[in-house]
C-alpha cells in the first residue's frame, strides 16, 4: 500500500478550517488593500487640498462678492418687490429668496435652509456665481499656473537662493527637519528632472561574493578601468533601501553583470520595500527553482508526470 494514500493521513497533516480560513482572509486582505489604500490616498489629498486651500479661497471670493452684491433692508421699500427673511427683521429680493429655495438641492441632501437675509446672499453667490462645476476647474487651472510660474521663479537666480535658505533654515527646526529632509528627497527624486538615465537593470555580486545586489546600469565606465579588467565595464548605480534616491556607484565587469527581466519602476519598487514587493514573473521563477534545489524530495510529488516517476509509482500500486 502506497504509504503516502491520502486516505491515511493524520488529521495533523491537513489544514486545520482555522488555518485555510485565516489564509483566505489575508489573501482577500492582499487583493482588497492595495486598491483600497490607493482610493483612500486620493481621497485623503483631495480633502486636505478642499478644506485647507479650496474651502478657505472660495470663502473669501464669496464674502467679497456678497459685500458687493447684497440688498438688505431694514424697512420693506414700498417701491421694490423685496420679502422679509425667516427672522422678520430683514427684507431682500423677492428673486433671490425664490432662487435659493427651489435650488437648494444643489448644494447636498443635507444643506440647512438659510435662517437669515445675509445667508440668503451667501447661498444665493454660491449658486449663481461659484457652483462647484466652476470653482473646481478654475481652481486646478489657477493651481497649474502658480506651479508654473514658481518653477520658473525658483528655478534659477535669486529663486533658487531662497529655496536653499529655506531648506537650510527648516534643516535647523528639531523634529521638523529629519520628516521635511524625507519628504524632500521622494520628492525631488519624483519630480525633478534627472540627468541620469538608466539604462537597464542588472544584478551583480556585491559587496562580495554570494552577495548580490540590484542596480542600474549607467553607461559605460571609464577607458582606464576597462584597459585594467581586459574587458568592457559598466557603471552601475548601487541604490540603498528603502530611499533609493541615495546609493553610490561602481564599476563593474560586463560579463559579472546579470540583466534582470525588470522594469526601473518595479526594480525601484522591490528596493524602496526592502525586497518585499517581487514582480510576478519574478515569483513563478522563483517556485520553478525552488522545486529542483537538492534536498527537496517532494519536488516529483508536487509536480506530477514531468519524468513520469509520479505516475508509475501510482500505476504500480
Amino acid at each position: 500500500m502506497n504509504p503516502t494514500n491520502s486516505d491515511e493521513l493524520s488529521p495533523a497533516a491537513s489544514p486545520s478550517t482555522a488555518t485555510t480560513f485565516r489564509r483566505a482572509i489575508l489573501h482577500g486582505l492582499g487583493i482588497v488593500m492595495p486598491p483600497l489604500l490607493t482610493i483612500l490616498l486620493f481621497v485623503w489629498a483631495w480633502t486636505t487640498t478642499e478644506n485647507y486651500v479650496l474651502s478657505p479661497l472660495e470663502a473669501g471670493i464669496r464674502n467679497v462678492l456678497v459685500w458687493n452684491l447684497q440688498e438688505i433692508e431694514d424697512v420693506k421699500p414700498v417701491d421694490r418687490n423685496f420679502v422679509a427673511d425667516p427672522t422678520g427683521k430683514k427684507f431682500l429680493p423677492q428673486y433671490v429668496v425664490s432662487y435659493v429655495d427651489q435650488n437648494l438641492h444643489r448644494l447636498g441632501p443635507f444643506e440647512p435652509v438659510p435662517g437669515t437675509a445675509i445667508a440668503y446672499w451667501h447661498r444665493y453667490v454660491q449658486l449663481v456665481y461659484l457652483p462647484r462645476t466652476v470653482v473646481v476647474p478654475f481652481f486646478l487651472l489657477m493651481f497649474l499656473i502658480l506651479l508654473y510660474f514658481l518653477g520658473r521663479m525658483f528655478a534659477n537666480g535669486i529663486g533658487r537662493f531662497f529655496v536653499r535658505a529655506m531648506d537650510r533654515f527648516i534643516g535647523r527646526v528639531p523634529v521638523v527637519s529629519n520628516v521635511y529632509s524625507s519628504v524632500k528627497q521622494v520628492t525631488d527624486f519624483v519630480f525633478s528632472e534627472r540627468d541620469i538615465e538608466f539604462n537597464r537593470v542588472v544584478a551583480v555580486e556585491y559587496p562580495r561574493k554570494g552577495i548580490w545586489s540590484i542596480g542600474f546600469v549607467t553607461g559605460q565606465s571609464m577607458a582606464d578601468i576597462s584597459a585594467a579588467a581586459n574587458e568592457p565595464v559598466l557603471s552601475v548605480l548601487m541604490p540603498t533601501s528603502p530611499m533609493p534616491v541615495t546609493g553610490f556607484t561602481v564599476t563593474v565587469r560586463k560579463s559579472e553583470a546579470v540583466d534582470l527581466d525588470l522594469t526601473i519602476d518595479q526594480a525601484i519598487q522591490f528596493i524602496v520595500s526592502c525586497g518585499v514587493v517581487v514582480p510576478a514573473k519574478q515569483q513563478q521563477a522563483f517556485s520553478r527553482l525552488q522545486l529542483n534545489l537538492p534536498g527537496s524530495g517532494n519536488a516529483s510529488a508536487m509536480l506530477p508526470g514531468d519524468d513520469g516517476s509520479a505516475d508509475s509509482s501510482t500505476s504500480a500500486d
